[in-house]
């Protein structure tokens, strides 16, 4: 299909005079089948007062027919190619089947670095379901990256400072007997999670505690031996239940960050603004970055009495993190209601001086509702993450059961897991990552709606025709693709063509909504064909069988980029 759209590049370059570049970037593919495969606007092309519709006529009768264009048409200011049906299917099939995995893959970011920073949890509560949405998004992007070249860092930035550690340091201390994650049975999250929520509620009847956390805080940053004994000794229990979920959820990291590690190393980056004129010390001793010039609301970047707060970590990272790593693109995926601190930041290490602030990229997404509404923290009002993973496993064990009784316990639970991992990461990346939405669970798990679990069991069926039937691929022998001339084939096929393209754009919006949506449609499509079409046994088996190969490579290879794992059977 590439090479079909440089030879349009070629022929509308030599009818127009400008470069095969110039006209490849021009294609485009158009809404409905019926106005071509591709098509160029000539809008670009025209002079001032020059009719668009006129001009696309005069370049159409210039342009030499190339190979694998059946016929050129003009309507409005649109020049349309039709492509040739068999050049289509045998350009298209050959295609994915040679390249398997590697189809919709290119070289754009080729020696170029990234950096994705997904999940950044504190070291106060376990993992819950907006931490899922936030790695669903961050691994997704990581994998299109690499997918378009790059060398991708998948970072995370463990919170693991500040007043809310301290705060249940502080609930430890105060109601936690010596007790320790295993003499309670719970994973040490979970424990720790519990004494945070304590804080808060018992904090409500007893403001003195907030100020004991205070203390601690300041006690921390003095480097205290006692206090740093019981940091790291609630730390390592978090960390440890962290670990678990992140293996169980697929979340996987090439770089770990640790707050504690930076949050004093920006008293080089604060004397700098201070002498730049960027901060400004108040009377009562805090270290001010005024913005309000540029747009924004001042920005505290160090408390009154010295202590360090979130950007006071992040200057530092930062600079470490672009300089270290050699990063072309930095990328931080947090939630929205994080959008106007990253413009500070990034607004931030612009005035101190930093070109590569420019590098910088907020990949901001919307907050996940439960039915029941906002989810709270402090209260204790929260989804934990296991209890979800937990939650959906129940719910595509009860449709596995329903669907597939004779099946061994232990393939029933393998592919519970399985289905429960799609149903909740597709659930998180088909909505716009910029949009707030409502996770429904009985939804995420359905094998017929918009789910991940359709997509899994329309891999599955294309699988299981290709296992019936015997099929090894189509090796040396030479295969009559013309025979895939039924519209619905067409469809399937233009679609199996766009794929790279759809990787690319995804990539683009950093939005992987737009990928789940194709998969969707491709799913769709062949879900339907299988229904109206014999494959096996039918004149055109080979060619269809191929078309059904296909199809499965690119929905593995999609479901892949989502970090969605498939099911040979379902």
């Amino acid at each position: 299909m590439l090479d079909l759209k440089k030879g349009i590049a070629k022929a509308f370059s030599g009818a127009t005079g400008i470069t095969e570049e110039q006209a490849f970037s021009l294609i485009e593919s158009p809404p409905e089948r019926k106005f071509g495969d591709f098509s160029i606007p000539v809008f670009t092309l025209c002079k001032k007062g020059e009719n668009p519709a006129k001009k696309a006529k005069e370049i159409s009768e210039k342009i030499k027919k190339t190979e694998g264009i059946s016929k050129i048409g003009v309507l409005g200011p649109y020049i349309n190619f039709f492509l040739d049906e068999s050049a289509l299917s045998s350009s298209v099939i050959e295609s994915v089947l040679s390249l398997k995995e590697n189809f919709g893959k290119n070289s754009e970011g080729k020696g170029k670095n990234v950096m994705v920073e997904y999940s950044a949890p504190n070291t106060n509560k376990p993992l819950h379901i907006g931490h899922l949405r936030n790695d669903c998004i961050g691994m997704a992007v990581s994998n299109l990256f690499e997918a378009a070249g790059y060398k991708v860092i998948r970072a995370n930035l463990v919170n693991d400072r500040g007043i809310h550690i301290c705060q249940a340091m502080v609930a430890y201390k105060k109601f936690g007997e010596g007790k320790d994650p295993k003499k309670a049975g719970m994973k040490g999250d979970k424990f720790v999670g519990e004494f945070y929520v304590k804080f808060n509620r018992n904090a409500k009847e007893n403001p003195q505690l907030q100020e004991e956390a205070n203390e601690l805080l300041r006690k921390w940053e003095a480097k205290d031996p006692e206090t740093i004994a019981l940091w790291k000794k609630m730390r390592e229990w978090v960390f440890e239940g962290f670990k678990e979920t992140y293996k169980k959820f697929g979340s996987s990291f090439d770089e770990i960050f640790f707050e504690s590690d930076f949050y004093d190393k920006a008293k080089p980056l604060i004397e700098l603004g201070l002498k730049k004129g960027v901060f400004e010390k108040t009377e009562e001793g805090a270290v001010i970055a005024r913005l309000e010039k540029y747009g924004f609301p001042d920005k505290t970047v160090l408390r009154a009495d010295g202590t360090s707060i979130y950007i006071s970590n992040d200057l530092a990272l930062t600079k470490h993190k672009v300089e270290a790593f050699h990063l072309d693109k930095n990328l931080y995926c947090v939630a929205s209601e994080q959008d106007l601190y990253f413009r500070q930041l990034f607004k931030v290490m612009e005035l101190l001086g930093f070109p590569w602030a420019k590098k910088c990229e907020h990949l901001s997404y919307g907050l996940v509702f439960l039915p029941e509404g906002k989810m709270k923290s402090r209260e204790g009002k929260v989804i934990d993450a296991d209890d979800l993973i937990a939650q959906i496993e129940r719910l595509a064990l009860a449709e596995i059961e329903k669907r597939y009784p004779a099946l061994s316990g232990i393939e029933k639970s393998k592919r519970a897991e399985a289905i429960a991992l799609a149903a909740i990461k597709f659930a998180m990346l088909r909505i716009d990552h910029k949009k707030d939405f409502t996770f429904v669970p009985e939804q995420s798990v359905s094998f017929e709606g918009e789910s991940g679990p359709y997509i899994q069991y329309t891999y599955a069926r294309a699988k299981s025709v290709l296992r019936k039937a015997g099929w090894k691929g189509i090796g040396k022998e030479k295969i009559d693709f013309s025979a895939l001339a039924d519209e619905k084939e067409k469809g399937i096929l233009k679609s199996l063509s766009s794929f790279p393209e759809t990787v690319q754009k995804t990539l683009e919006g950093r939005n992987p909504n737009i990928l789940c949506h194709f998969l969707l449609s491709l799913s769709e499509q062949f879900n339907t064909y299988y229904h109206d079409s014999r494959i096996i046994g039918s004149e055109e088996e080979k060619a269809r069988l191929a078309l059904a190969e296909a199809v499965s490579i690119v929905l593995k290879s999609g479901l892949s980029l989502l970090n969605i794992p498939v099911l040979e059977e379902m």
